[in-house]
């Protein structure tokens, strides 16, 4: 059974992991090679588009790809919506991998946006000083924000349009609870801005930030396209695979 893992993501590695060395499965990872130097799974791996959505289902077709895995970041839209329409051309069954978002507790100051620009609308009214967090791609929706200072930690370095005040930190989680503490300190950061990406790599800038009574902006993640599964963990979508295997082997 010839199983094709949209990835990226250390769930999709972890899966990756669970599954290599399956008797009677094939795997092969597929990356966006969005990252220079990304963290390999185990098995085939292939980097680059597909073309869309008609050269995604034709990959499927021609390489006879039984089971479809979209276990690719929460903010991928694009290739997840691809992901569901060549899956089902290509009658091909598709499982989504996503991990749970997160959830504000007492002393949480959330302020919830849509998108990155209605982030960037609601920054004025709440710091001058700005930890974004929201990766490199998608900068230029803050552009404008000439008043503002921010700080922009990204795996790799960001390409214009972006900031003009703002100092970039080339870094990869996870990240602890103490670096993200002294991280908010020694930049005198006085708001947050975050994708719901979920996950606990990333989440203790969230603490931090509570600690230190700063806002958070919090941009929503789009949906699942419709009809499609959703497992939260790389567990539950290993059971899923192997449960199709035939004769349960």
């Amino acid at each position: 059974m010839h199983v094709l893992i949209l990835g990226g993501t250390s769930e999709a590695r972890r899966l990756a992991e669970l599954l290599h060395g399956t008797p009677g499965l094939r795997l092969a990872s597929s990356l966006a090679g969005r990252v220079a130097s990304p963290r390999l799974p185990p098995g085939e791996v292939r980097v680059g588009g597909f073309g869309g959505v008609e050269g995604l289902a034709a990959w499927l077709r021609e390489h006879r790809v039984d089971v479809l895995i979209d276990a690719t970041h929460p903010f991928a839209g694009t290739i997840s919506f691809h992901a569901a329409r060549a899956a089902a051309t290509a009658h091909v069954p598709l499982l989504a991998l996503r991990r749970p978002g997160w959830v504000p507790v007492e002393g949480d100051d959330w302020h919830d946006a849509g998108s990155l620009e209605e982030a960037a609308r609601l920054l004025p009214a709440l710091g001058r000083r700005v930890f974004l967090t929201t990766g490199r791609m998608g900068l230029a929706a803050f552009a404008e924000l000439d008043e503002l200072w921010f700080l922009v930690r990204s795996v790799d370095a960001p390409e214009p349009p972006h900031p003009a005040r703002m100092e970039v930190l080339l870094d990869r989680g996870p990240f602890t609870l103490d670096g993200e503490r002294e991280l908010l300190r020694r930049h005198r950061v006085d708001v947050v801005v975050t994708k719901d990406s979920g996950g606990t790599a990333t989440a203790p800038k969230l603490t931090a930030a509570r600690e230190a009574g700063l806002p958070v902006v919090v941009v929503r993640r789009p949906p699942v396209p419709e009809g499609v599964p959703v497992v939260p963990d790389p567990e539950a979508a290993a059971r899923w695979v192997v449960n199709r295997l035939p004769q349960g082997d």
